[in-house]
C-alpha cells in the first residue's frame, strides 16, 4: 500500500519521477516539471493527468499541430501514434500511465 501527497513531490530536474506502480507491464509514474518534454510518439496508449498546476499540450491531427490547456484535473489521453509533447506554464505535477518503458 502507498500514499502519495502529489502535491509534496518535487523533483531535481524536469520530468523527474516517481514510480508508483507496474502492473502487468503498465506504468503509473508521478512527474515532476517546469520544462516542456519533447515530441515524441509513444509505443502504445497513454493517460496523462494533470494533478497541479496547468499544461499546454501540444498534438498532430493529421498532421495539422494543435494545442489544449489542460487545468488541473483534465486528463488527455493519446491513443497509439499520436504525436505530442507536453509544455507546463510554470511547475505541474501529472500522473502519466503507459505501457513499460514507452518514451
Amino acid at each position: 500500500m502507498k500514499i502519495i501527497r502529489s502535491k509534496a513531490f518535487t523533483g531535481e530536474r524536469a520530468w523527474a519521477a516517481l514510480d508508483i506502480a507496474n502492473m502487468n507491464g503498465i506504468t503509473t509514474r508521478l512527474h515532476w516539471t517546469d520544462q516542456p518534454y519533447k515530441w515524441h510518439v509513444n509505443d502504445g496508449q497513454e493517460v496523462f493527468a494533470v494533478l497541479d498546476g496547468q499544461v499546454e499540450m501540444r498534438f498532430k491531427e493529421n498532421g495539422v499541430e494543435r494545442s489544449t490547456i489542460l487545468e488541473t484535473g483534465d486528463v488527455f489521453y493519446a491513443s497509439v501514434g499520436t504525436a505530442h509533447v507536453a509544455h507546463p506554464l510554470g511547475v505541474a505535477r501529472i500522473l502519466v500511465v503507459e505501457s513499460e518503458g514507452s518514451v
